[in-house]
């Protein structure tokens, strides 16, 4: 098995995206689903991932405008042509140095050690390619967000960005909740929709600058600790749900929970930080771009790989574009989402 160094990557990455294009007529499944603005066309072998492709997303209604196409051919040995994955040399490896090499060669591209698993794209040609040991040789984050750095790089490409934040809101105009892990955002988000809100979804959404602030869908699942799972009430809300996924969470569909189809986009009027403060009654503060800055970006640049620089300055801009706020949450969901959906329509008006 070869081992790849900082200085043989870019050709190892043309090399893993040449056989698995070369590759393309042996791929049981085809899969494809239309993203805004992006027509997305997956190669793949039959398994969890090709599921995933199935519910995973939520399409974007019909849009004679959304002509662009990108291709990923998600490879493993399996699959005639295919070779089997490398591995790391015994040099130090830097997520950054890593990106900055690539993107030297024109590429884009992530490495996870623990399984040997690439991540390579070429955003000139909108082709992308996932080598694996096996058909269901993934990270476990890949079943819920299946490809999100490919999507990524696209979307990256053209100005725009996955974010890993939450939305709310209602008519047309909402709020992004943003914020580390346990601060109560994927709460919020359930709470909202359980009691009258849109979303267009939970973990990441797609962010666009271009004329205001608007949020696009692209994944349909939202998560829940049992805690939170229990709060809200869902185990008799929902016809049916997975044991706990690799998380310690119950993972569900957000069709499952809205009170209406997802809608196609929302205006983003506010930045929103939640805190889990356990009063009687929610409460929403002005906080300060910077701390906004700091829960919103960290997480979106550590788990989108490349551009880390890009992404900075995204999210630095970002928050300039909106007023930001504190929300310290009550207990009560219906509460919540009122509170939510007063501050929404009051700053609509």
């Amino acid at each position: 098995m070869p081992l790849i160094t900082l200085q043989t990557l870019p050709d190892y990455a043309r090399h893993v995206l040449a056989a698995a294009e070369s590759a393309a007529a042996f791929y049981p499944v085809t899969a494809s689903v239309r993203l805004p603005g992006l027509d997305l066309s997956v190669h793949l072998d039959h398994g969890t991932l090709a599921e995933a492709m199935s519910h995973a997303f939520i399409p974007a209604p019909e849009n004679p405008s959304a002509s662009d196409g990108c291709r990923i051919f998600v490879a493993h040995p399996a699959i005639d042509g295919v070779p089997a994955p490398a591995t790391w040399g015994r040099g130090d490896y830097n997520h950054h140095a890593f990106a900055n090499r690539l993107e030297e060669a024109g590429l884009r591209g992530s490495y996870y050690h623990d399984l040997d698993f690439w991540q390579f794209h070429d955003p000139q040609r909108h082709v992308g390619a996932q080598l694996m040991m096996s058909a269901d040789a993934f990270p476990p984050w890949e079943q819920g967000a299946p490809l999100r750095a490919f999507l990524h790089w696209e979307y990256a490409a053209r100005g725009m960005r996955l974010t890993h934040a939450g939305t709310l809101g209602i008519d047309g105009k909402g709020v992004l909740l943003a914020g580390s892990g346990g601060a109560g955002k994927s709460g919020t988000v359930v709470a909202g929709l359980l009691n009258g809100l849109d979303s267009v979804g939970d973990d990441y959404v797609l962010i666009d600058r271009t004329e205001g602030v608007t949020a696009y869908p692209l994944f349909a699942t939202l998560k829940q600790d049992p805690e939170g799972f229990k709060r809200l009430k869902l185990e008799g809300r929902l016809n049916s749900y997975q044991p706990l996924n690799w998380q310690g969470k119950h993972a569900f569909h957000i069709n499952e929970v809205a009170p209406r189809p997802t809608p196609a986009s929302l205006d983003i009027i506010a930045l929103i930080v939640p805190h889990i403060r356990g009063g009687a009654r929610s409460s929403v503060m002005p906080i300060s771009r910077k701390d906004a800055m700091i829960a919103l970006a960290p997480s979106g640049i550590v788990q989108m790989p490349g551009e880390r620089e890009a992404g900075f300055r995204f999210f630095s801009e970002l928050t300039r574009d909106l007023p930001c706020y504190r929300l310290s949450l009550g207990t009560e969901p219906r509460e919540i989402a009122g509170t939510i959906a007063d501050f929404v329509l009051r700053g609509a008006a």
